[in-house]
């Protein structure tokens, strides 16, 4: 968990049914911005965050999920998973108990992510991270709702040493695949040097193809992966170079992904991937955000991803909180706005891309205490978990007067 301090424009008919029962695209798009008649963007500053909330009582959320009956999942880090419908509330009972599998034994160890199968309406499967009885290994699985008993491990990695930097987020992308996050290892100073090791799937970003088999795996890897020819690499990499990818999301409209990566005690970071930009190395651990952190970890000739935001550790900031993009129709002026926090400040940072391929970035607020993972309903309107409190917020945008306009 987070570092704790107090191909066309007309798709073919399987990924438009992805896309819709992840319920991110809630109005319709031309050219990727929101559909005649919707206001333009507004400048970053005219805009701040209301935070609502909606529902207390929670076991320390960590991930929520939203689905197509109008209910969202929320994972609680012993191992339950709880329903939110804006109707009824929060149900008492959890919807699925995985506690008898699941290592908490660590702050950060614990179930750490949760997924809707595209297919979910029919079969009811979601896709889970989680840190593993007996030694946290990292896990991604499959299992029905309401049937723990079924649960399929897909996918492992040793993470025995250290319980911190598990990262855990689990998505869908747009093009049918699952993505999954996973932290450097622990501790800190990236001690296996993991980051830059091709080896193993510590520090990186798996893309692996869920809906098949392929020999003894229960999954296949995509063909077009960036390292499944290269000698000694682990083909489900995706992205490598990361910490602790604690939370990413795939924004809808252009299936990039848009990645909070937790940093070590000077920058955090947000990366913004598109889909061309497979095998991109984010950086860690030759450098923090943009700083060099480790010299040696550095090649000659190697090229590294710039992070599109990155913001330093004054004024209580320690640990960024990965969120989404706007894609709802409240707030038409807030399209395209990437909405991310930091655990320990609770500052929310708004990041969107220019035309001229920069990015603006303003604070446009605060979020409840210790936010810990920002999601959408189906209606792509947004929502924040606090952690030790155990909350859920609705948030809307407001507009607020540029300064200087006349009153």
């Amino acid at each position: 968990m987070l570092r704790q301090r107090c191909r066309p424009a007309t798709l073919p008919a399987g990924l438009l049914i992805l896309v819709l029962s992840a319920f991110l695209l809630p109005q319709l798009v031309v050219g990727g911005t929101a559909a005649a008649g919707t206001p333009r963007a507004v400048p970053l500053t005219e805009l701040t965050v209301v935070s609502e909330q909606v529902a207390s009582g929670l076991r320390r959320p960590v991930a929520i999920t939203g689905l197509a009956d109008g209910r969202m999942l929320i994972a609680e880090k012993d191992g339950t998973v709880r329903a939110y419908h804006p109707d009824t509330g929060l149900a008492a009972a959890p919807v699925l108990d995985l506690t008898a599998r699941i290592d908490t034994s660590d702050n950060e160890r614990g179930l750490l992510g949760i997924a809707p199968a595209p297919n979910f309406a029919r079969t009811g499967i979601v896709y889970v991270a989680y840190t593993s009885l007996p030694a946290g290994a990292l896990t991604l699985a499959r299992v029905p709702i309401g049937a723990p008993e079924r649960l399929q491990v897909l996918l492992t990695q040793e993470h025995a040493e250290y319980g911190n930097h598990n990262g855990g987020q689990v998505v869908f992308g747009r093009d049918g695949y699952l993505y999954w996050s996973l932290g450097d290892g622990g501790n800190a100073n990236d001690p296996f040097k993991s980051g830059q090791n091709l080896g193993t799937l510590l520090g990186k970003i798996v893309r692996i193809d869920v809906n098949r088999a392929c020999g003894a795996k229960p999954y296949c890897v995509p063909s077009d992966n960036p390292f499944v020819r290269v000698p000694g690499a682990r083909p489900e990499i995706w992205l490598y170079g990361l910490r602790n990818p604690w939370r990413f999301s795939v924004d809808p409209v252009d299936g990039s992904l848009w990645i909070g990566d937790v940093g070590q005690g000077l920058v955090e970071e947000v990366n913004h991937v598109r889909p061309w930009q497979g095998g991109a190395n984010l950086g860690w651990s030759c450098r923090e955000g943009t700083p060099v952190f480790d010299p040696q970890q550095c090649r000659p000739g190697v090229k590294y991803t710039d992070p599109v935001f990155e913001y330093d550790h004054y004024n209580d900031n320690c640990s960024v909180t990965g969120g989404v993009v706007y894609r709802g129709s409240r707030t038409p002026e807030a399209w395209g706005t990437y909405v991310a926090s930091d655990y320990c400040s609770t500052r929310v940072f708004a990041v969107r891309p220019r035309s001229d391929g920069g990015y603006e970035s303003a604070t446009i607020g605060n979020f409840p205490t210790q936010p810990t993972a920002i999601g959408t309903d189906v209606h792509g309107e947004l929502y924040v978990l606090s952690d030790l409190p155990g909350w859920l917020n609705r948030v809307r945008f407001e507009r607020v007067q540029p300064q200087g306009a006349n009153r």
